[in-house]
């Protein structure tokens, strides 16, 4: 297994755990009955952190079988590792301060909810790019 994947592997596990721990807040905002709009915001953070870092998972059990050279590997495992450390900040900020982050207007925090989810979608987006690539080079 080449040092991406490991990579890869190390940072996903560390994003898995982060989104299983979001539960706490999330049934903690369900007891107190929270706005929807606040327990929603934890439920996107508690299921979608985990579903990113099984996707890291899952990449780097298989980044070190495709072609396409140590640059490529690195490249889709760093896009990979900031998209998910992206969406770690955006997602528990949005359910903290109540805003959704899709505009990136509003005070300070609205901005910064909004700025990670830009960050970890370009992101993601790169690396799935990237993967489709080293995946039909691999053909």
């Amino acid at each position: 297994m080449n040092t991406p994947a490991r990579h890869l592997i190390f940072h996903g596990a560390i994003v898995l755990l982060f989104g299983l721990l979001c539960g706490g807040p999330y049934a903690g905002a369900i007891k107190r009955q929270a706005a929807a709009h606040i327990v929603h915001s934890w439920r996107v953070a508690h299921a979608s952190l985990p579903m990113g870092a099984t996707l890291m998972l899952a990449v780097g059990a298989l980044l070190s079988h495709l072609a396409g050279g140590a640059a490529l590997h690195w490249f889709i495992a760093v896009s990979l590792i900031v998209s998910s450390y992206a969406f770690c900040f955006a997602l528990p900020l949005a359910a903290i301060v109540g805003h959704r982050g899709l505009s990136s207007g509003g005070p300070l925090s609205a901005r910064l909810v909004f700025a990670g989810n830009v960050l970890g979608a370009w992101a993601s987006g790169l690396a799935s790019a990237a993967l489709v690539y080293a995946a039909y080079v691999s053909l």
